[in-house]
């Protein structure tokens, strides 16, 4: 929680909202999922990542959604989902241990880590968000 704090304090951190937030103005889910996965991927956490959009920015998409008639059920979902994409980023603390632990490196490594770790999440948030929009 203090390291989010830090994090949404810095003046960078209202030109990151910003982007977020004018990234898919009509689309709250698709914002949102961007939100925290960016935020995951900066922290390299994906419970900083989420508690940091959601603390700075959540009540902003509760109320889109609400405007949008999206149920907060999706909008939980999509939260969920999207603090396990970009947290597994090469800097991710649990990564350097699994890499120190095993004795590999990253170059030899992370392509394995990135498949399983950021780009089958990523696809199966993608997929819910479609889902859940779409149906």
């Amino acid at each position: 929680m203090g390291y989010g704090a830090v994090i949404a304090s810095l003046p960078a951190f209202a030109l990151i909202r910003d982007a977020v937030l004018g990234l898919f103005p009509n689309n709250p889910v698709a914002s949102l999922s961007v939100a925290v996965n960016v935020l995951a991927g900066i922290t390299g956490s994906a419970s900083g990542g989420m508690s940091i959009a959601l603390n700075t920015l959540g009540e902003q998409f509760a109320t889109m959604g609400q405007d949008q008639g999206i149920s907060m059920e999706l909008m939980h979902r999509v939260t969920a989902l999207s603090s396990g994409g970009f947290d597994a980023l090469p800097h991710n603390g649990a990564v350097i241990t699994l890499l120190a632990i095993t004795g590999l490196t990253h170059k030899k490594s992370y392509p394995d880590i990135f498949v399983v770790a950021v780009l089958i999440p990523v696809i199966a948030l993608i997929t819910v968000i479609v889902l859940g929009t779409v149906l």
